[in-house]
């Protein structure tokens, strides 16, 4: 799939222009709610959900299975789509992000970050330092504080 990105310079041209179409994935348990800490800007040392860029050629289903692995080092199901995000928050995202936030469970494989977020954690109340678009939509969509 990694052959049908784009270069840099395609890509900053491109979302600087248009929407970028996303996938988040929101695991829950009995712990709370997994975040991870972004390493990379932009968001840099923010709490966020795993997730990214639905590249062309896969499927939104492929997406997420992809960024599971990629940035949790997780197999999971789709359990169901709670909705999509619109990041008005500038200063938190690269270009024009919609994503669609997936409610997932975690099939196989041991919790694991990359090199976007080593640090994660799950949380019963909404820290602080979370992207703002995020915290919204967990509040508004799932009534999570």
């Amino acid at each position: 799939m990694d052959d049908m990105w784009l270069s840099q310079k395609d890509f900053d041209y491109i979302y600087k222009r248009v929407h970028r179409l996303c996938a988040d994935l929101i695991i829950k348990n009995d712990k709370g709610i997994l975040l991870t800490k972004r390493m990379i800007p932009p968001a840099e040392g923010k709490w966020h959900f795993p997730g990214g860029t639905v590249y062309i050629g896969e499927t939104i289903e492929q997406a997420v299975k992809r960024i599971a692995k990629a940035e949790l080092n997780v197999e999971v199901e789709i359990i169901k789509d709670v909705g999509f995000m619109e990041f008005v928050t500038k200063e938190e995202v690269y270009g024009k992000p919609v994503s669609i936030a997936f409610l997932v469970k975690i099939v196989s494989g041991e919790i694991k970050g990359s090199e976007q977020a080593m640090e994660i954690e799950f949380f019963e109340k909404l820290p602080e330092n979370m992207m703002v678009d995020q915290k919204k939509f967990l509040r508004d969509k799932l009534g999570f504080e």
